[in-house]
């Protein structure tokens, strides 16, 4: 066997090759900027794994306690579809981003990503008598959830599930799409449009290819919550006007009422309004609500302690499926109680304003709300109200005048009537007989003096009403008063009264004195004209009572009330006296009175269809008692 031999051009070869090599790796090393690019390259590898492994490694536990970062394996979708069944979907799409910011000319709004509903409500036009923006909805106080069932039987809070956000323009108005996502082209859709100068949002809710996943044979129910925030100085005030007003059957409407704890339930519910004193939140439908049950509860116990809240509203309305799906378009207000702004929607919306049912709407409707806002479009307001009070006043003074001549005529025949009940003292029927022909011959009657009272009622309770509610008021000024829709403050006392406050009110001072001196020239005139009668009480020392309880009553009653109220009282009152006044020494002559009374007796006298029965149910009472008397006997 020939003997292998080492080659020395073998050994030449490697050598040149492993020269070439070690050179070769010489010319191709790093640079030092080269050796410190790949150096930062790796370490921020190294954080973008870091971060990634964070995300995968946080931990779903309940439907309540959801991922904050996207799903990046299957086992963990695997995890999800487990708990949450076919919504699980949506939790992929998860971003860090919590909320979505819109602004319009007239709001500042928040959406929540977590449920789709609006979380925050700003109202950029207006501020509250802390000069702090008005919030209507602002760090969880609302909440907006669609609940139903599954055919995996879960049950699925909306509120609870991450929507995803888009935000896109449709000319001047703003459309926000939150979408709870089953698959790209499978999800539940909550679709608001802005539009612009308009506090109305148009509202959609609407579902597509999840009849395959609803349960069709379970309710599916819509939660409408909110507690409503204090906005103006007298939480107590405020909270006198916040209620929950709602409209069914095509066109009623219907109010909770202010009672600590209330609730009710309608049908053909069109829609449901959280109104605040001079704000309001309403979601309107276009076709109503098969039913509706609403809620209300007083958050305010003490107010010195309960500050921040009003109310707390409950709405439940049933949404119904078309094919399985979900689809009704509906509106969202969210902004003044205006009558002018509600009224302009033709909607039924002004039925918000409490101005009263029956006639006392209709007089503010159609007569004090043009009338005012026609004052004040030229006037400063507190001026205004001046003014109309006075056309108010003058207005009503022939109604003041036909009973102040009443009261006169009743004084001058008062010692005739007097002399018939002493005449017939053992014969009270007889004596009022006598006394309504005495009446009737003479043209005096009680009841002539009352009626001109009664028809003064209607304005009374319209304006009582119309104050309170007009917006136009809110944190307008006049003299020392920095609010009329509020109460003035002259004084702050260190203590709380209870019914009265901690503060001195000028304006419903002012009001209780004009009260107190109009009724002391009024009840000094009806004194004088109502005879003692036996048996009955003395209406003397009663009217001398109410002269001096209702100025008391007013001072307490309107020292939290709103000064534009007070200030129309004020000087509704001072008018009345000086009409009085006028009537009492410049246009009534009790001597010419006296003798028309005289010519009118003298008259024959035809009785009316009521004075006739009168008269006979009186004879027939009569009778009885005499009957009843011989039977006795």
């Amino acid at each position: 066997m020939e003997e292998k031999k080492l080659d020395i051009n073998s050994i030449i070869g490697f050598l040149l090759i492993f020269g070439i090599l070690m050179y070769m790796l010489w010319q191709n090393q790093p640079t030092p900027e080269e050796l410190e690019a790949q150096e930062k390259a790796k370490q921020e590898q190294i954080e973008t794994e870091k971060k990634a492994s964070e995300q995968n490694q946080t931990k779903v536990t309940t439907a309540e306690d959801y991922t904050s970062g996207a799903v990046s394996d299957s086992l963990q979708l695997i995890n999800l579809k487990n708990k949450l069944g076919a919504l699980a979907y949506s939790e992929t799409l998860v971003s860090d981003k919590k909320e979505t910011y819109v602004e319009t000319d007239l709001f500042e709004l928040k959406f929540n990503n977590r449920g789709g509903y609006l979380s925050e409500v700003k109202l950029k036009e207006f501020v509250d008598f802390n000069k702090e923006p008005i919030y209507i909805v602002k760090d969880n106080n609302a909440s907006f959830n669609i609940n139903f069932g599954t055919i995996e039987s879960r049950i699925v809070n909306t509120k609870d599930r991450y929507f995803t956000p888009t935000v896109t323009k449709n000319g001047d108005n703003t459309i926000v799409s939150m979408k709870l996502k089953v698959s790209e082209t499978k999800f539940l859709e909550y679709r608001y449009e802005l539009k612009k100068d308009d506090y109305m949002i148009d509202f959609t809710i609407r579902s597509q290819g999840l009849s395959d996943i609803i349960n069709s044979s379970q309710a599916v129910s819509l939660d409408w919550n909110l507690k409503t925030y204090r906005h103006a100085k007298s939480i107590s005030y405020e909270n006198r006007y916040t209620e929950v007003v709602f409209e069914y059957e095509d066109g009623k409407d219907d109010y909770l009422g202010q009672q600590e704890q209330t609730d009710d339930t309608a049908e053909d519910v069109s829609y449901v309004a959280f109104k605040q004193h001079f704000f309001t939140s309403i979601l309107l439908a276009d076709a109503p609500f098969k039913t509706g049950t609403f809620e209300s509860r007083n958050l305010v116990q003490d107010e010195e302690i309960d500050t921040v809240y009003t109310k707390a509203f409950v709405a439940k309305l049933p949404l119904e499926l078309s094919g399985g799906e979900i689809n009704k378009t509906m509106d969202w207000y969210y902004g003044p109680s205006d009558f002018k702004i509600l009224n302009a929607y033709d909607r039924n919306l002004d039925e918000v304003v409490p101005l009263g049912w029956g006639i006392f709407g209709w007089i503010n409707k159609y007569v004090f709300i043009p009338l005012f806002a026609f004052l004040g479009g030229f006037l400063p307001y507190g001026i205004a109200i001046i003014v109309m009070t006075i056309l108010i006043k003058l207005l009503m003074s022939f109604v003041q005048y036909k009973q102040f001549l009443s009261q006169a005529k009743m004084k001058i025949l008062k010692p005739e009537l007097d002399a018939i009940r002493e005449k017939y003292k053992d014969n009270k029927m007889k004596a009022q007989q006598e006394t309504m022909a005495l009446q009737n011959k003479a043209g005096a009657s009680p009841l002539s003096g009352c009626l001109p009272a009664l028809v003064q009622l209607p304005v009374f309770y319209a304006l009582f009403q119309f104050f309170p509610s007009a917006f136009d008021l809110r944190q307008k000024s006049f003299l020392w008063v920095e609010d009329l829709s509020s109460y003035d403050t002259v004084a702050n006392l260190p203590f709380n009264i209870p019914f009265y406050g901690d503060h001195v009110s000028l304006f419903p001072l002012l009001a209780s004195i004009a009260i107190f001196f109009y009724m002391r020239l009024t009840t000094g005139q009806q004194v004088n004209t109502q005879p003692q009668q036996e048996g009955m009480p003395d209406m003397g020392k009663m009217m001398k009572y109410m002269m001096y309880f209702s100025p008391i009553m007013m001072l307490f009653f309107f020292n939290n009330y709103a000064s534009g109220l007070s200030l129309y009282y004020f000087i509704s009152n001072l008018i009345s006296i000086g009409i009085i006044l006028v009537i009492k020494n410049y246009i009534l002559d009790e001597d010419k009175i006296h003798a028309q009374i005289q010519e009118n007796k003298k008259k024959p006298k035809k009785q009316s269809k009521f004075q006739a029965r009168m008269q006979d149910m009186m004879e027939q009472a009569e009778k009885q008692k005499q009957a009843q008397k011989k039977g006795k006997r």
